[in-house]
């Protein structure tokens, strides 16, 4: 077996293995053969070809807080591009102030991902973009009058009929989503630092980001983080101290899923604090040492736990570029 073929078994004592032996005669190429660099665009769905109309109308609706029931929230609210298109606080703030149990995942590189949520309760972008629309703690609005309000205004019915057209109502809840997914399929992070040197640019990353990069590698991190959005899109059972959330046990029912959530990108991790499933942790480089502490049995050393950050600062990639859209 390769070594990008055994890691694709998800079994760490058989990349450790590995890690005791080529790959610490430090030979970086052994160690490279494990990544890949992030492409421009994510796989696309048959059903939902990627246009520039869609692209261009899920920007507005993104961006458009009139589909909330207070009229002041939108996709962009937790989602900011000032914040990694996050919110960095420890849980989302939603309609009326109510206050989530749960993180807000960046949007960045997000059509790479398996499934969406920490629970992975839908498949993909098309299935997660209403969700937060209707949610009560949330955006709060029915989608039946979300529609109605968005045919109030001509430049939507124009943007629908470009985006989708051939139909007689295009302004209709799949739609919505299918544009709300096309513009985040665009949302993504090529070039960091780390893709210049996976494709030969020796000179991208500094010597400790590369020792970094190593022992991501040796200590088994690159189990579960692997692919271009450095995740296996898997669940893993992480409990943090004190929390009582129960992660994908919620949508399965299945006693295996009790306390399990998707393994996060690490795509932009030094800008998209703070950490898990419930925001606890602050600091990056005490994620890691919990990180090692839980999955892996290890405590980092100070020079270890510099030299993971540090490749994980490699990771922060380009943004895009998006204008603000001047909405109706």
């Amino acid at each position: 077996m390769t070594p990008g073929i055994l890691l694709r078994t998800g079994a760490t004592a058989l990349v450790l293995a590995v890690g005791a032996t080529a790959l610490h005669a430090g030979d970086i190429a052994e160690y490279m053969d494990f990544f890949e660099p992030l492409p421009a665009l994510p796989p696309i769905p048959a059903g939902n070809s990627l246009t520039a109309e869609k692209i261009e109308l899920g920007k507005m609706l993104f961006f458009e807080p009139r589909i909330s029931g207070s009229g002041v929230i939108s996709c962009a609210t937790c989602h900011n591009p000032a914040l990694g298109w996050s919110d960095r606080i420890p849980t989302a703030v939603g309609h009326d102030g109510q206050v989530g149990n749960r993180n807000t995942p960046t949007v960045l590189n997000s059509g790479f991902l398996e499934s969406q949520f920490w629970d992975g309760r839908e498949p993909d972008l098309e299935g997660q973009a209403l969700g937060p629309i209707q949610a009560e703690i949330e955006m709060n609005m029915e989608l039946g009058a979300a529609i109605r309000r968005l045919k109030e205004f001509d430049i939507y019915h124009e943007h629908f009929a470009v985006a989708f057209p051939g139909e007689d109502d295009p302004i209709r809840a799949e739609n919505i989503a299918f544009a709300i997914a096309s513009f985040e399929r665009t949302l993504n992070t090529p070039n960091s630092p780390f893709d210049r040197f996976l494709r030969g640019d020796e000179g991208a990353m500094t010597s400790q980001q590369v020792d970094g990069m190593k022992l991501f590698v040796d200590a088994g991190c690159v189990a579960c983080h692997n692919g271009p959005a450095l995740t296996d899109s898997n669940f893993h059972r992480f409990q943090l101290p004190g929390s009582t959330d129960e992660g994908r046990f919620v949508v399965t029912g299945d006693d295996a899923d009790m306390f399990a959530f998707r393994t996060p990108t690490l795509r932009n991790v030094a800008v998209t604090y703070p950490y898990f499933n419930n925001g606890s942790v602050d600091r990056l480089q005490d994620a890691v040492q919990l990180m090692g502490q839980q999955m892996l049995g290890q405590d980092f050393s100070d020079d270890e736990l510099d030299s993971l950050v540090a490749f994980m600062h490699a990771l922060t990639g380009e943004m895009p570029a998006v204008t603000i859209p001047a909405l109706p």
